[in-house]
């Protein structure tokens, strides 16, 4: 908004088809919401910061700021790494972190209907009790909301085996720029009727709608997964292990990759007993009805390809606790320096040794700590650049390194973002993956969904 009156005008239509606790208008309150976990990210100072509990509280929020030419920032639990939840200077923050009710769970359908504001953990325990499996699983899944998961196409840890969150979406209550409701997909197991406008707001970071309620894939629970620890004297025969374990058709559950750094910080975090002496720690998962056959398996796997060590997991508990270790891998590389920026490129298995060596050749040009975590099994590497925010150079290095790592990416065939979406952060490198044609079309979509551009502007292009 342009001024106090403007702002006061827009209070004022929003509190008549709000109740007052869905307004916060305090500036250090909303200044908590200005933005989420990402560095370099510019965000403005929102007008207000609306909390609906209900659809059409959401519809009357967009038919105002439509009326008011106002724009409008879709939050969820601002767990993001790309910027995407950032205010914009005078906008509206729609915050949908209180329409968190579970609507349904059908274990005959094996679909749940939910709010965006329902954190993934809680589904995933809502499910499990009626012997059911919601797979996606981000790191932050203890607080991240399901809508923030569709919004940004989040992945995970399974994802090796279980796929992303596009592949769980079945069908979407979105409301519009202008307030109107429209409702996509389906319940049922199938469906091609019209084009899939589902996959189209998954991924889509709030640029094109709100979504209100999601109609969620759930598959059978598996049998308990166990685990097991194979160390490497080098990230490349780490990398090779991957490869073999992937030729030989094995469907592990998880497939992950921690380096020397990542180990050596959560070590420090956590004292847990990672072996620092590693190069490269790869951590493999089955749930399979005979996981220690599998283990074995790849446990040979890992040995022929140099494993200077394979220890497989006795029991969940021991799976578990490696599992936290990884799922800690970013949290406790963020207390290296200062402040991390932390790249998503993914790229082809067969070129994820030279991703790695590549991105610790970056780290040496520019005299920085750059911890490498991964979800291996899919090619999507996680560079998180340590630096002090305070040292000007040293930001400036981050940030020149950041991008080599996302032009290294590209150079192997891999994409900018596998699964943290493009925000603020990333929108300069998008027209280079997308090319010419692949962004008048993007751009297209967005004018169809949004001709105001009130939706999350400034993100993404």
């Amino acid at each position: 908004m342009d001024d106090l009156d403007s702002q006061d005008d827009l209070v004022v239509r929003l509190r008549s088809g709000l109740p007052a606790e869905a307004l916060i208008t305090d500036p250090d309150i909303m200044a908590s919401y200005s933005h989420d976990m990402a560095s370099f990210c510019e965000a403005g100072a929102p007008a207000v910061v609306v909390l609906p509990r209900s659809v059409e509280q959401v519809q009357h929020v967009m038919r105002t700021a439509t009326a008011l030419r106002v724009p409008v920032v879709p939050q969820g639990a601002r767990t993001g790494l790309s910027g995407a939840a950032n205010a914009s200077d005078g906008c509206i923050v729609l915050s949908l972190t209180k329409m968190d009710r579970i609507l349904e769970i059908s274990p005959v359908d094996r679909i749940a209907v939910v709010e965006p504001g329902v954190i993934n953990a809680t589904l995933s325990r809502a499910v499990g009790e009626q012997g059911l499996y919601y797979p996606p699983d981000p790191s932050s899944w203890e607080m991240c909301t399901i809508g923030g998961n569709i919004g940004t196409a989040s992945g995970g840890l399974c994802c090796v085996k279980y796929g992303v969150t596009a592949e769980y979406v079945l069908g979407l209550d979105v409301v519009l720029a202008d307030g109107r409701l429209l409702t996509t997909g389906r319940r049922t197991a199938k469906g091609v009727a019209g084009y899939d406008l589902t996959r189209l707001f998954v991924g889509s970071e709030g640029s094109l709608g709100i979504v209100v309620k999601a109609v969620l894939a759930l598959r059978p629970q598996p049998p308990q997964q166990l685990v097991l620890a194979a160390e490497f004297a080098s990230a490349a025969a780490a990398c090779d292990a991957v490869c073999r374990i992937m030729e030989r058709g094995h469907t592990p559950s998880l497939l992950e990759l921690m380096d020397r750094t990542t180990v050596h910080a959560v070590n420090a975090m956590t004292s847990m007993g990672l072996p620092d002496t590693t190069e490269a720690l790869l951590l493999a998962a089955f749930d399979t009805p005979d996981p220690s056959a599998d283990l074995a398996a790849v446990g040979e796997l890992c040995a022929a390809a140099g494993a200077t060590e394979v220890v497989p997991a006795e029991d969940a508990a021991e799976s578990e606790m490696l599992l936290q270790a990884r799922r800690l891998s970013l949290t406790a590389l963020e207390t290296v320096k200062s402040a991390t920026m932390i790249d998503d490129v993914c790229v082809p298995r067969t070129r994820l040794a030279a991703m790695l060596d590549g991105t610790a050749a970056i780290a040496e040009k520019y005299g920085l700590t750059i911890g490498v975590c991964a979800h291996a099994g899919d090619g999507n590497t996680h560079p998180v650049v340590c630096f002090d925010q305070a040292d000007p150079d040293e930001s400036r290095r981050a940030r020149e390194s950041f991008d080599e790592i996302m032009a290294l990416g590209l150079e192997l065939g891999g994409t900018i973002t596998g699964e943290h979406g493009v925000g603020v952060l990333k929108k300069e490198w998008l027209s280079r993956e997308l090319g010419p044609v692949g962004m008048e079309l993007q751009r297209g979509i967005k004018r169809t969904f949004d001709p105001l551009g009130l939706l999350n502007p400034g993100k993404i292009f």
